[in-house]
């Protein structure tokens, strides 16, 4: 008689006793995924859980919900609490945020007061427009999109934050590289790859160099199709208070739908724009 492979399928009982304790199966198969996870990742799902209930809960609960094998989940617990991130509450029914964890949240909300006052400025450049408004920091021979908002029509672009676009042939990257310290400037044009991404790409150094010179100058950039076909852009600075350069303002558009001389008209709004956003940033002082 052949030998038969273990069976993986569950016996009937199995399946029942399942069916009748989806809980106890959804902990299991969390359980096996926290076995993917470090020390870390199950200090921050014992967080995750506590946060989201509003009474204190117990270990018993805490092993219930997080699916970890009650030493382990002691042991973290433990720790979090040492650490102050978790303590008991008053009347010992269990835990709760510990102080450090409430002082870090308030820290989380106060850093991010500034970032939602952006995203909201942003946003009403874009209505006020009706198009594509976005802010990008250079970070090296390429922009950084720190935020975006899409304009809301079904012809249009679709990036997301975070998303990078080469410098030399965007008119953020343009604007952002002529208001570099010149000797910066020259090393970061020098170094960076000219890739062709459109017939009108500028891929000539000394032309490059006088169309980033000229944007410097206007305090205003420009990309007249030159990264993608058919889309043009224009780009103003954010200027901090200290007078430090924070990135640039940018607004895109279809061609077939906005020209790049309609464009420019928005600039006198996205400066005014531009000043407000400058306001939100406080950048420490050398030395």
């Amino acid at each position: 008689m052949p030998l038969k492979s273990p069976s993986k399928e569950l016996k009937p009982q199995a399946v029942s006793d399942l069916a009748k304790n989806p809980a106890q199966s959804a902990s299991s198969a969390r359980a096996g995924e926290l076995t993917q996870l470090g020390t870390m990742g199950k200090a921050f799902t014992i967080l995750e859980i506590l946060c989201s209930q509003p009474e204190p809960l117990t270990m018993s609960e805490i092993v219930a919900r997080t699916g970890l094998t009650k030493p382990t989940a002691h042991r973290i617990a433990t720790m979090l609490a040492e650490m102050g991130f978790i303590e008991r509450d008053n009347l010992k029914r269990g835990y709760i945020e510990g102080p450090r964890l409430i002082k870090l949240s308030l820290d989380i909300l106060t850093a991010a007061a500034p970032r939602n006052m952006r995203h909201a400025i942003l946003n009403s450049v874009s209505e006020e427009i009706g198009e594509t408004c976005n802010f990008g920091v250079l970070s090296g021979s390429e922009v950084t999109y720190v935020d975006r908002v899409e304009a809301k029509w079904p012809l249009g672009l679709r990036f997301e934050a975070g998303t990078q676009v080469p410098a030399h042939c965007t008119a953020t990257g343009k604007l952002l590289l002529g208001l570099l310290p010149e000797r910066e400037g020259r090393q970061t044009l020098a170094s960076m790859p000219l890739t062709r991404h459109t017939n009108r790409t500028i891929i000539d150094l000394e032309k490059l160099r006088a169309a980033i010179k000229q944007s410097a100058e206007a305090q205003m950039g420009i990309d007249d199709q030159e990264f993608i076909d058919g889309v043009v852009c224009v780009a103003v600075p954010v200027i901090a208070d200290n007078g430090q350069v924070a990135g640039g303002l940018a607004v895109s558009a279809p061609e077939a739908r906005v020209t790049m001389n309609q464009l420019r008209q928005f600039v006198p709004h996205m400066r005014r724009a531009a000043v407000q956003l400058g306001k939100t940033y406080r950048f420490k002082e050398d030395g």
